[in-house]
């Protein structure tokens, strides 16, 4: 196992201390921590998708599922194509990148870097082909995300480009996608340990928020004894802002700008949309981890402040 330490400069050295935030490397994992706290470690190279997992709220509060990567005692073992934090989508070129079934769909990393660039700043900048069994490759991603620590909360942002490098592609109108959070048992809105409330930025709450159009999508309660929460924004300059989302009362909180077939009830194929070779589709997401209760006004001034 390779261990090596970055801290503060943009080369790995090995034995720095001292720094609020360290970031490591582990085989293909980073692995980031706050004043010793776990924050989130990234899963570059992980098959048939990339994720982050744990993620971790201020005071070292997890805010996302362990399973299937990891026990929990009271978890459900549903779904186990929802890792934590990743970026999916089920049609592509008719192609299921969101189950990734029998591991026909594959999204392999080519290359990863990963930049320290401030005391609280850390990139994980990796490129990615998107591909199926017999190696033919449907698109091409760049993917960064970027983590911060923010004192009472604390936020992965994610530049999401993706390029039709091998011929067209079609992403096609199913519901089954696209940027997505399986959350905590404990703040699921229904089924056991159930104790989360959801809400969005147009007021819908609990089911009302499935297939509804919003700029940000939140949900907190407590976890473990502590007042924590989620939310996920949706960038102004996305396609088709404000995104739909594919929120379930079970866990699932996801930003999916092509389901418009399921989501507004239109003819099947209406969200379909096509990159031509050579053209690319950047999507831009902000997920925000808070320590303590916030109000929607909360949320809402967040979202204003990164949307500029």
């Amino acid at each position: 196992m390779t261990r090596a330490l970055i801290c503060g400069c943009l080369v790995l050295v090995a034995g720095c201390t001292g720094a609020a935030l360290t970031v490591w490397e582990e085989d293909q994992d980073v692995v980031i921590a706050w004043q010793g706290e776990d924050f989130a470690t990234v899963h570059t190279d992980a098959q048939p998708r990339p994720y982050v997992w744990p993620l971790v709220a201020p005071g070292g509060v997890a805010v996302t599922r362990n399973h299937p990567m990891g026990a929990r005692e009271g978890e459900q073992h549903d779904h186990p194509h929802h890792q934590s934090l990743w970026f999916a989508h089920g049609d592509v070129n008719g192609f299921d990148f969101w189950h990734g079934r029998d591991r026909r769909e594959r999204i392999v990393r080519e290359e990863a870097e990963t930049r320290y660039l401030a005391a609280g700043v850390v990139e994980v900048d990796a490129s990615y082909r998107w591909q199926v069994d017999d190696g033919d490759v449907v698109l091409r991603e760049q993917r960064v995300l970027r983590f911060e620590d923010r004192g009472d909360h604390r936020t992965v942002d994610a530049t999401i480009t993706l390029r039709a490098s091998d011929g067209d592609v079609t992403f096609g109108d199913t519901k089954e996608g696209t940027f997505a959070l399986r959350l905590h048992p404990a703040l699921r809105v229904e089924g056991k340990l159930a104790a989360g409330v959801l809400s969005n930025s147009e007021g819908d709450a609990g089911k009302a928020a499935w297939g509804k159009r919003a700029r940000w999508l939140h949900d907190q309660g407590p976890v473990d004894g502590e007042p924590v929460g989620v939310a996920i924004f949706d960038h102004p300059d996305n396609l088709r802002h404000p995104t739909w989302w594919h929120a379930r009362t079970y866990g699932l909180v996801a930003a999916n700008p092509f389901g418009v077939h399921d989501f507004e009830r239109q003819p099947a194929g209406a969200g379909d949309l096509v990159l031509a070779q050579g053209e690319e589709l950047t999507l831009r997401y902000r997920v925000v981890m808070h320590r303590g209760a916030w109000t929607a006004e909360r949320v809402e001034q967040e979202w204003r402040r990164w949307a500029r």
